[in-house]
């Protein structure tokens, strides 16, 4: 842990008892006591906890994580390892070497948008930061539409991650092998169930303790991770058999295709689509950051960044490290067979260790982001039994029932995994767009602002300044082409194995149109008549502002 992310800093000052009300959009003095705003301009609580204001909220959660914390939340979402060993077969048996260049193709579309997050989480460093973003630059509908997706497509995924526990213990040891020898028609399936949901009880409770055991664990995590991954690094390079050239190598793949090889190219680039989001995490414990306003843009940032050059770096001496590139085990067992054949037994298992630590951690930070999402829907009336899920332990001062609700949904969907492997394949593919249209719901309503030249970004921190237009355009034109790529009806994708069905090559469509609109009809006609900040989450009224009003705002 570095020095940034330790100790406890003392509790900010809270405002003094005050009838439950809610603060005037905009007003600075909202939710603090007379006299409390110059001591804690210092640390940039002042601007934090005014910032929660103006969406009518006051402070509830504890602030206590240091930079690192914010650095290593939204790393572990991204989680280079996990996505690396999970994918690299995939890209390598639909794109061959080539695919490669994906990964940077994807960084640059992630990076605008990355890049307009950085300005929203230091102007609004608050829980449930896609939810709350959408929701303060398109209205309430939008904000709620973009939380709905994220949180499911959030339960899905912490799924979704849970199932590479199955992908890498069994080749650390037969051992992990629960249920049959792996042989089976359904022994994998199964046992990745049983693996899958003693991760997701680990999480549950980890969460449940509290942000600072969780922050503590993921820290130590993400450090492992970052060390192991370097170390890999080197290792492959000490192993290179062939030059750089092998990445122009395509395999044939594409040939005799409409599109030629870039059809194949896109399909491959899911692989690295799959790997580069989850970055925002670091701006959703906004509320328990010190000083988030500065720190998460921060995060964010090296987060990205800092997943592209280790995972690129990766990939790259894996393919110039294979000991053939046109060995089936590469297209099946990928990344893994390269590490265990190249490395050798021990080496390989130490490095496969080490993956299992980072699927560990980024399933803790899956399960983190989708509790501030809850949490924060939940305060605003925004979901069925919002008073409970939005209810703060006193003790752990963190909302304990998202956790435990949140992991039985994903345990429920694990066993879908059992008898159904190609309908949860089709989900977990299809979460990931429900993530990329989330993130595209933030940014299309912040340029529609943009054009309008009504959106201004906090002063004195992370500003894209004359850029702002460009990469904003940018972000939006990345994030409905990639969605769009992402939704195609592959059969290689969402049908990859016999029998052939229409509705799995049309899942992403179909389960989108059905979550989505499903969703917004339930909002529309029940919902929406509640919308509004539960009284025991609003700001306190301003005893020195008569006109600010006592009770629970509308979004």
């Amino acid at each position: 842990m570095s020095a940034a992310g330790s100790g406890s800093p003392a509790e900010p000052d809270r405002p003094g008892p005050a009838r439950p009300g809610s603060a005037r959009p905009g007003s600075a003095r909202s939710g603090a006591r007379p006299g409390t705003r110059a001591a804690r301009t210092d640390t940039g609580t002042a601007h934090d906890d005014e910032s929660l204001a103006e969406f009518g909220y006051r402070p509830e959660l504890k602030r206590t994580l240091g930079n690192f914390h914010t650095f290593a939340a939204g790393i572990s979402y991204i989680s280079i390892l996990t996505g690396t060993f999970q994918l690299f077969y995939f890209g390598v048996n639909h794109g061959g070497p080539a695919y490669w260049w994906s990964w940077p193709m994807v960084f640059l579309g992630q990076l605008m948008v990355a890049l307009c997050f950085c300005e929203l989480a230091a102007r609004y460093p608050v829980a449930g930061s896609i939810y709350n973003w959408a929701k303060r630059l398109g209205g309430p509908h939008v904000g709620w539409l973009g939380g709905w997706m994220m949180l499911t497509a959030t339960m899905v995924s912490l799924s979704a991650v849970a199932l590479a526990y199955q992908v890498t213990l069994p080749q650390i040891s037969s051992w992990f092998q629960f249920i049959g020898n792996g042989t089976g028609r359904t022994d994998a399936a199964a046992n990745a169930v049983v693996l899958g949901t003693a991760l997701v009880t680990f999480t549950t409770l980890v969460n449940a303790f509290g942000v600072k055991l969780m922050a503590r664990i993921n820290s130590a995590g993400v450090t492992i991770e970052l060390i192991a991954a370097i170390v890999l690094i080197v290792l492959l390079a000490a192993h290179t058999t062939r030059g750089p050239s092998a990445l122009l190598d395509t395999h044939g793949l594409g040939s005799g295709q409409p599109f030629g090889y870039l059809g194949a190219f896109l399909t491959a680039s899911l692989a690295s689509a799959y790997v580069m989001y989850g970055f925002d995490t670091a701006s959703s414990l906004g509320e328990e950051c010190k000083d988030p306003g500065r720190n998460a843009p921060r995060a964010i940032l090296r987060a990205l960044i800092a997943s592209f050059l280790i995972g690129g770096l990766i990939l790259l001496f894996a393919l110039l490290a294979a000991p053939d590139l046109h060995s089936k085990r590469l297209t099946v067992d990928g990344l893994q067979y390269v590490v265990l054949v190249t490395l050798g037994s021990t080496m390989g298992q130490l490095v496969l260790w080490c993956v299992v630590i980072a699927i560990t951690v980024c399933e803790l930070a899956v399960h983190t982001a989708g509790i501030r999402l809850a949490f924060a829907m939940a305060r605003d009336n925004n979901l069925p039994a919002a008073a409970l899920l939005a209810k703060v332990s006193p003790r752990f001062r963190t909302p304990v029932l998202p956790a435990v609700i949140i992991g039985l949904v994903a345990i429920g969907i694990l066993v879908l995994n059992v008898n159904q492997p190609q309908i949860f394949s089709v989900l977990t593919s299809i979460a990931i767009i429900m993530i990329y249209l989330a993130y595209l719901l933030v940014t299309l309503p912040m340029l529609v602002k943009r054009l309008r030249g009504t959106w201004t970004p906090a002063k004195g921190k992370f500003s894209l300044g004359k850029f702002g237009l460009p990469v904003n355009i940018l972000a939006v034109l990345w994030g409905a082409g990639m969605s769009l790529n992402l939704a195609w009806p592959r059969a290689v994708v969402y049908n990859a194995t016999g029998p052939q069905h229409w509705y799995l090559r049309w899942g992403a469509f179909l389960f989108i149109g059905i979550v989505g609109l499903g969703g917004f009809t339930y909002y529309w006609f029940v919902q929406r008549k509640r919308t509004g900040v539960l009284a025991g989450h609003a700001a306190l009224a301003d005893p020195a502002d008569p006109t600010a009003p006592a009770g629970p705002i509308i979004p």
